[in-house]
């Protein structure tokens, strides 16, 4: 028998076609007769359903004395209702494939559903239900109560988060609630209960002043009428969205030192503050940071990691705090990183270089154009999740922004020229105007930090 070579067949390569234009997704907009708005979006194909709700109870709204409390309601909202208790609510939510979380921030507190499209009618009625007639009962508020103190020490442990808690409470006056852990203290956390959780909800939550954002693939979905006979049946008292407070800061040039004897690393935190997103500026900042420390591939990681091995990582960034509908709000603007403890005084002279490098000889266009390609030429990646473009969506209505706000951001970051970038990253972050949060041995960073001249030093304990 002779063997038979097989017969090759060879294919040609597949050819890259052309790109197909791609905007940020723009909402439909509406209200249901209670008062409750509505922002909605058709995304086909996409069978996880997200749901989003702003409810208007911000942190500066907390009672005196009282920190946590808008955290421990937006727990306990999942922990029963008039119909079901906690245990049969967490039984059906889990029946209908659905995930629903909640948390408190310095807007609002936000509640999150996701849930297969083919069980959104059941979910939205659970959900409805959690807003609607929460139970508060005592004993799962007692719970809660005792979870978030277990909480607390661990947080404290967390360099990264000890250095963020010392920024806050540095940069702002103690009279305002940006300056004071977002979720509270032992404290105040302490002095929470069922009563003071059901106040709170009283006075802050109903439909009148909230928000729902509902993205999916919404093919023989009535959401009008699903919205209606769930979400819809909600009431509340008619009422005003409170007003927000002007932040003030004091970025006056410093350095904290949170002491951790016998630390072997120094987690870093420089900050200041600046606008929020209703700044003109605020693309080319967007940009100049990224260009900074928005990548591996970023000036600062390209000196502190790759060059001198100093880290892991460093990253610069803008967060918005809070925004206000007359766009006078605030954003942190912020670097951070940790370094190993003996090399926390040269890690920060070679920080503060580069930053005199960046204002002396700007950034260059091949930084630009990597930035750009890396902001704009993937965000059709970072959006393909129906969670991803409502909670999107859900940002743009806590910040008193128009509904294309994404997607003209878009078009203002590819705009951005190579100058426009430099001079945001440089008026982001004035040598003479950051404060410097160091988490970590005292007795072995505070001499050479000091020697620097970034300001003066205090150190604090832990």
């Amino acid at each position: 028998m002779t063997d038979v070579a097989p017969t090759m067949t060879f294919h040609p390569q597949p050819q890259a076609g052309e790109p197909r234009p791609w905007d940020f997704p723009a909402p439909g907009r509406g209200a249901l007769p209670n008062g409750l708005t509505v922002l909605r979006s058709h995304r086909p194909g996409q069978k996880v359903v997200a749901v989003e709700v702003l409810l208007a109870a911000p942190l500066d709204a907390e009672p005196e004395g009282l920190d946590g409390v808008a955290t421990i309601m937006s727990r306990a909202l999942s922990e029963g209702t008039d119909k079901l208790d906690a245990e049969e609510f967490a039984a059906e939510l889990e029946r209908c494939g659905a995930t629903l979380d909640a948390a408190a921030d310095h807007p609002g507190v936000r509640v999150s559903l996701e849930v297969p499209a083919s069980r959104l009618d059941k979910a939205l009625g659970l959900l409805a239900d959690a807003l609607r007639a929460p139970a508060f009962p005592d004993s799962e508020v007692e719970r809660l109560v005792n979870n978030r103190l277990d909480e607390i020490p661990h947080e404290l442990a967390n360099p990264a988060r000890r250095a963020a808690m010392a920024l806050s409470k540095e940069l702002f006056a103690p009279t305002l609630r940006c300056s004071r852990p977002r979720q509270g203290t032992e404290e105040t956390v302490a002095r929470i209960d069922a009563a003071a959780v059901r106040a709170f909800y009283d006075a802050h939550v109903r439909p009148s002043t909230s928000t729902v954002v509902v993205v999916g693939d919404l093919t023989g979905i009535d959401l009008d009428a699903l919205l209606a006979e769930t979400l819809g049946e909600w009431t509340g008292k008619p009422a005003e969205r409170r007003a927000l407070p002007s932040i003030t800061s004091d970025d006056r040039a410093r350095v904290v030192i949170v002491d951790r004897p016998g630390a072997v690393q120094t987690q870093l935190l420089i900050g200041r503050t600046g606008s929020d997103r209703h700044d003109p500026v605020w693309p080319a900042q967007v940009l100049g940071t990224y260009c900074l420390g928005g990548t591996l591939t970023s000036r600062l990681d390209r000196v502190l990691r790759e060059e001198k091995g100093y880290t892991y990582g460093v990253r610069a960034f803008g967060q918005v705090l809070l925004s206000t509908p007359e766009g006078t709000g605030a954003s942190l603007l912020g670097i951070s990183g940790s370094v190993a403890t003996d090399v926390t005084a040269p890690a920060l002279g070679d920080l503060w270089q580069v930053l005199r490098t960046l204002a002396a000889e700007g950034l260059d266009d091949d930084e630009r154009d990597v930035a750009v390609q890396n902001l704009v030429g993937v965000a059709p990646l970072r959006y393909e999740t129906a969670s991803a473009v409502a909670g999107t969506l859900a940002d743009q209505v806590e910040q008193y922004l128009p509904d294309d706000f994404q997607a003209q951001m878009y078009a203002r970051l590819a705009r951005t020229g190579t100058v426009e970038a430099t001079a945001a990253a440089v008026s982001a972050f004035p040598l003479d105007r950051l404060v410097v949060v160091l988490v970590g041995d005292a007795s072995a960073i505070a001499e050479p930090v000091g020697a620097l001249g970034l300001g003066p030093v205090e150190v604090v304990q832990a």
